[in-house]
């Protein structure tokens, strides 16, 4: 297995390393990518250092797998590149989520829709990712009829410029501005740009890709997006109108015996997600389960998952779990050398 990290030395790229070390997936070689001013930098994996290369070196190479996590822009341009070479792509960028020509896969969701023939895989936004992993279960035993989100995003979620805003601020230091205002000691209801409907490009991805994950064209959604001085973790609170009752005991045993979900619901004793005990782990986790008592078919959740990890590195190196495990890439040798 020739395995390309492309992005290497961001904040996704280096956990995608540290995911691919953990959860001992297998790397016969390593090729990291990144930009032209990083070609030549050393990361490290497993206890080896590597030198970072150019996109067209690695492609050159011609890896079995290639994770991509560069920006929507550089995954437009490269990744049809490296498909065309046999390459498989799993792309963490919005370049491709909503074609439908390109599966959206989270894997407790929809791996099933997966097929050899995909070269090119989206990986979808963090936020989306954490909620449908959550929804899914409950929305296969009674159907979701509308969607209220409103999500508590760090500001890992922007990127190592948003984290040294952060502690620069926190600090007393003069830093770059990546955000219109302060974001420490601060709330910020935007998390990517407007758009002409008056909600944020990020809003607008949980609504569309939501839809698609779970194959739910009709599902009502509406999402605000908020970012908080929290350096990593997403939260989200998320009103959910099915189409028929239900009962809260029954959620939380179809939650607990779900793959990917810790619940944690347990008012009396203070035990709730939290960003901060999301750190570093890859589980979703969900609690303060209750029916909102304006409508007998509605349940309140809150939401919280690493945001670099389920929502970004290990969705991605999950994906390739999935394919390596269905012998996607033993396919892929065997048509090559035919």
């Amino acid at each position: 297995m020739r395995v390309a990290v492309v992005g290497a030395t961001g904040l996704v790229g280096r956990k995608m390393l540290d995911v691919l070390e953990e959860r001992n997936f297998p790397v016969d070689e390593l090729i990291p990518v990144a930009s032209e001013k990083s070609v030549g930098q050393l990361v490290k994996f497993c206890n080896t250092e590597y030198r970072v290369q150019s996109m067209q070196d690695a492609i050159n190479s011609v890896p079995d797998l290639a994770l991509f996590s560069a920006g929507g822009s550089v995954s437009k341009e490269w990744t049809p590149r490296f498909t065309e070479r046999g390459t498989y792509v799993v792309d963490n960028s919005s370049a491709w989520r909503m074609d439908p020509s390109v599966p959206l896969i989270v894997p407790e969701v929809n791996a099933h829709v997966l097929r050899p023939s995909d070269k090119l895989i989206a990986n979808p936004n963090c936020s989306t990712i954490q909620m449908v992993v959550a929804l899914a279960p409950l929305h296969r035993r009674w159907r979701i009829r509308r969607l209220v989100i409103s999500t508590y995003q760090s500001v890992s979620g922007t990127g190592k410029a948003a984290v040294d805003q952060y502690t620069g601020e926190r600090d007393g230091r003069d830093v770059k501005k990546v955000y219109p205002h302060p974001i420490f000691e601060n709330c910020i209801p935007q998390c990517d740009i407007f758009l002409d409907n008056g909600y944020t490009r990020e809003e607008m991805k949980m609504v569309n890709e939501t839809r698609k994950i779970m194959e739910a064209p009709d599902i009502a959604i509406t999402a605000t997006a908020v970012r908080v001085p929290v350096l990593g973790g997403h939260s989200e609170s998320v009103n959910v109108e099915f189409e028929s009752d239900f009962d809260v005991q029954e959620v939380r045993d179809i939650l607990a015996a779900s793959r990917g979900i810790i619940v944690q619901d347990d008012p009396a004793t203070h035990l709730y997600p939290m960003a901060l005990y999301a750190h570093d782990t890859d589980a979703v986790y969900i609690g303060r389960l209750r029916k909102d008592e304006g409508n007998p078919r509605t349940l309140n959740l809150w939401i919280v998952a690493d945001n670099l990890r389920k929502g970004a590195a290990t969705n991605a190196i999950q994906i390739a779990e999935f394919m390596y495990q269905s012998a996607y890439f033993t396919q892929q040798k065997a048509e090559l050398i035919a």
